[in-house]
């Protein structure tokens, strides 16, 4: 009997679907490999196409599906993710996160996905507050809270949303390893500065 090869086959898939553009016949190679290959062979498989959600999809349906209680909180990190790429919805997304938070609190993809989610722009600071808070290196949840305080200022007039997004960027500044982002800090902290609320 030859060897399998499950990454050999998912090449093959993904080339036919990059012929076809057929994603319904995707999913259905993507579910059948899935089920003949056991979750911990199909990340490795999975990682190849990890830039095509709509092959992460599938696949991590199943590995998360399968995964022994309490779960795979990376695993439901990748399939969020993936499910935020391609547009399926926050709920989804978020009940994910949320999973993934209660198993790894430290996992910091949960809580990034979990903050996005939140549609309500004065909970989604909120949301970046209490991540910057619980992992005080994270430049992209500071750079998030940032940006999210800035649309509050800007759109309510919030003056506290304009100090926390201040004191965010200045953060980042003092932690500026180049130039160009030095100098993109240092403007939109001078035209923040500048605003009368």
């Amino acid at each position: 009997m030859p060897f399998y090869d499950p990454s050999i086959e998912l090449k093959s898939i993904v080339e036919a679907y990059q012929r076809s553009g057929d994603v319904g016949v995707l999913f259905d190679h993507l579910k059948a490999l899935a089920k003949r290959t056991a979750p911990e062979q199909l990340k490795v498989v999975a990682h190849q196409s990890r830039d095509m959600p709509e092959v992460v999809i599938p696949l991590y349906e199943r590995i998360v599906a399968d995964s022994p209680p309490p779960g795979d909180a990376q695993a439901l990190v990748v399939l969020a993710n993936a499910y935020w790429l391609t547009g399926r919805g926050p709920d989804a997304v978020e009940q994910l996160a949320v999973r993934a938070k209660e198993i790894d609190p430290a996992n910091r993809g949960a809580w990034h996905l979990w903050a996005l989610t939140q549609a309500d722009l004065r909970k989604r600071v909120d949301r970046w507050l209490e991540v910057t808070k619980r992992f005080p290196a994270d430049q992209l949840a500071r750079a998030a809270l940032a940006d999210n305080a800035t649309s509050l200022a800007n759109d309510e007039q919030d003056a506290v949303a304009l100090k926390l997004a201040i004191a965010s960027y200045e953060s980042l500044l003092a932690e500026a390893p180049g130039t160009a982002q030095r100098l993109a800090l240092e403007e939109s902290l001078k035209t923040l500065r500048s605003w009368r609320l």
